[in-house]
């Protein structure tokens, strides 16, 4: 007896529904947890007593967890499906939530976090796998669209943060360790369409998958990665940076700061909504030379401008939004039968990069701090530190912008222009 195909089709459109619904809400709580860190980085360093150095190793060292799930996932995701890769990834990030509140020494939040990142880590590839198995038409537009939801949440979580820090519940202020409990534990939200869709297996023959070995042989790949990994160090770093640098330089209130975080978030959410559409239109390897480019201009003409124009700290978040998503739609359209092992063999490198990046940030900010202290008040060599640190994000961005032109004039070539 055949099935009926109405009924088919309706089953196909529910599973694509709860499959997208995975994908969107993922990447909200992904947003969430990435960028509530923004107004929490300068209590967690009161509290905790720590200087600009040691900062900029607690980011780095949290990075290695999320490295670290980049090692395995891909191995994961064959082995037991993204739908049980996904499961586990919101799984953990919500016991980090708790663990993250019951921390009270750096060793312990440092663990915590490492956790935490673990979760994203996996979440990361895991979605992205998915986008790219499920995203067949319009990619770019698609994987924009998708990560619309990171930067939509990643917009209000700095006000959301800030605002809840200050809360009291029965009597005690939930500070930053309460904020991340709650943040956290609304992973548990997408574990239910995660758990009730069915996900795309890898149904590619073996003997049709492109081999790591290949991938590793494309030039493209590793002008990819430079391309992503100077991308990344800029994007990232924005939210663990600037309400520091506000704060720091200029004296502004943690609301304020937020706020101009939450500004920056604004952009880089209208961006994804609006550019994707654009990257299908004029190519993929023009776009990330453009947007980039467009980033590091803003960012050094903030530094350079001073407070007035910290504004552009915000607009910069056009330029930077589209680089992830604009990638990955790249490495799915280039690598349709590889591209979990492209994906993976990717985002590891790029993980290397941003904990190089957190660390390279802190080193400049702390070393020119001393050396323009000696002789002279505190004040100015933090305030030369901090432009230095902040200066070296948006070198990235003009060295993505560079890496991007690279990777345009390899395809021209090779008539392999995206």
């Amino acid at each position: 007896m055949k099935a009926d195909p109405a009924l088919h089709s309706a089953s196909s459109k529910r599973n694509y529904t709860l499959q997208l619904l995975t994908v969107f809400i993922g990447y909200l709580i992904f947003g969430f947890s990435e960028n509530i860190k923004g107004p929490a980085i300068p209590r967690i360093q009161s509290d905790l007593r720590l200087d600009e150095m040691q900062l900029g190793t607690l980011l780095s060292l949290n990075s290695l967890g999320y490295l670290l799930a980049c090692t395995f996932t891909a191995l994961l995701i064959r082995k037991i499906g993204i739908k049980a890769v996904s499961l586990l990834a919101f799984g953990s990030m919500a016991v980090s939530g708790v663990f993250i509140f019951l921390s009270h020494s750096y060793p312990a939040l440092s663990g915590s976090f490492f956790l935490m990142y673990i979760g994203n880590g996996m979440l990361e590839i895991g979605l992205a796998v998915l986008g790219a198995r499920i995203f067949v038409k319009n990619t770019g537009t698609m994987m924009n669209l998708s990560h619309f939801f990171y930067g939509l949440s990643s917009t209000v979580a700095p006000l959301i943060s800030s605002g809840l820090m200050t809360v009291t519940v029965f009597g005690h202020m939930l500070d930053w360790r309460g904020v991340y409990l709650m943040i956290l534990m609304l992973s548990m939200i997408p574990m239910i369409p995660a758990f009730l869709g069915k996900f795309p297996g890898d149904a590619t023959r073996t003997e049709d998958r492109i081999p790591l070995s290949a991938i590793s042989r494309d030039p493209v790949i590793w002008l990819l990665v430079a391309v992503l990994s100077f991308g990344v160090i800029s994007e990232l770093a924005v939210g663990g940076w600037l309400v520091n640098f506000l704060e720091k330089a200029y004296g502004w209130e943690t609301p304020a700061a937020a706020g101009m975080l939450s500004a920056f978030f604004l952009c880089f959410t209208l961006a994804r909504l609006v550019l994707g559409p654009l990257t299908d239109k004029i190519g993929f390897a023009l776009s990330l030379i453009v947007f980039s480019a467009f980033s590091g201009i803003c960012t050094f003409a903030a530094i350079l401008w001073g407070e007035p124009g910290a504004v552009l700290f915000a607009i910069a978040g056009l330029g930077i939004a589209p680089i992830y998503p604009t990638v990955m739609a790249l490495i799915a359209d280039r690598y349709r039968n590889a591209s979990d092992t492209a994906i993976t063999f990717v985002v590891t490198l790029i993980g290397v990069a941003s904990v190089l990046g957190n660390y390279f940030i802190g080193a400049i900010t702390e070393g020119i701090k001393e050396l323009f202290s000696s002789g002279q008040e505190e004040g100015i060599g933090l305030l030369r530190g901090l432009q230095a640190g902040y200066g070296f994000i948006g070198l990235c961005a003009l060295l993505c912008s560079v890496s991007a032109y690279l990777l345009y004039r390899h395809l021209k070539i090779k008539e392999q222009l995206m």
